[in-house]
């Protein structure tokens, strides 16, 4: 009895159970729920609002963090009828579940409540940590499945590319250090101050906070600031590549799914 109540309440719980009405309520509330306490943590950092309907506001938190709850509390429950049978046992599996990227979002979600009862937070700091909550919304959204597919599929690409940009970042710094710091001691003191330069010139960004003022030091700005170009842009590159890659591969089996329905196939 308990059994075919824990894997019913898996099922409605579980993301793209497209038949089952209950199941679709459940998610667009959830979803809804989230969307309106990103709304309200946004809304309650002005002042004159939050003084005026804080009752209503804190009321809105203890509800949702209710809800959150017993839902991630369920979710451990109902976590050993995977149909992966990833989290298989019935403690070993709870505990593997709660481990994954998942399980500790929602953990972070309604953490910071409780903490604030045990330890003082600051009001600031608490509001931040609620605005975490965005990220429930990743369970719902098969765009993160795709994005977290390419990142690994793509993870030694960017390790490299993110490796020359860190070594193209500390060689600028360096050289500028060397050519601008009898000129302008302040801005130059040291190499990771000048590290800040190369940053903010590598990327492109240009705040203008600090630049060379000697002829070196504004030759190597602009070749820095050329090189910047090219190297930043080569993780876009790497990612967009990987998108294409992905989606031709879900296409195909999309496409194979198909074609294998058709009697002369089967």
């Amino acid at each position: 009895m308990i059994t075919r109540i824990r894997k019913r309440v898996h099922d409605l719980l579980d993301i793209g159970q497209g038949d089952d009405l209950l199941s679709r309520i459940i998610d667009f509330g959830l979803i809804g729920l989230i969307t309106l306490n990103v709304l309200a943590i946004i809304v309650e950092s002005i002042d004159s609002i939050a003084s005026s309907y804080r009752p209503h506001f804190d009321m809105f938190e203890l509800v949702s963090v209710a809800i959150f709850t017993v839902e991630y509390v369920t979710r451990v429950w109902v976590a050993i009828d995977d149909a992966d049978g990833k989290y298989r046992g019935h403690f070993l599996g709870r505990l593997r579940y709660m481990a994954s990227p998942l399980a500790l979002i929602d953990l972070i979600v309604i953490l910071p409540f409780y903490l604030s009862f045990i330890v003082g937070i600051d009001l600031r700091v608490l509001r931040i940590l609620r605005l975490l909550r965005i990220l429930k919304l990743t369970r719902y959204s098969g765009a993160w499945a795709t994005f977290s597919a390419v990142l690994y599929g793509q993870r030694r690409t960017l390790y490299m590319s993110g490796f020359l940009m860190f070594i193209m970042l500390v060689l600028s710094a360096s050289l500028m250090y060397v050519i601008e710091h009898d000129a302008q001691p302040e801005a130059f003191a040291d190499i990771p101050s000048a590290m800040w330069w190369s940053l903010v010139t590598l990327t492109t960004v240009g705040y203008g906070d600090v630049t060379p003022v000697t002829v070196l030091g504004k030759i190597l700005g602009g070749f820095v600031t050329i090189l910047g170009l090219g190297m930043y842009a080569l993780p876009a590159a790497i990612l967009a590549s990987g998108f294409m890659q992905e989606l031709s591969k879900r296409q195909f089996v999309v496409t194979w799914g198909m074609v294998a329905k058709v009697p002369f196939f089967a």
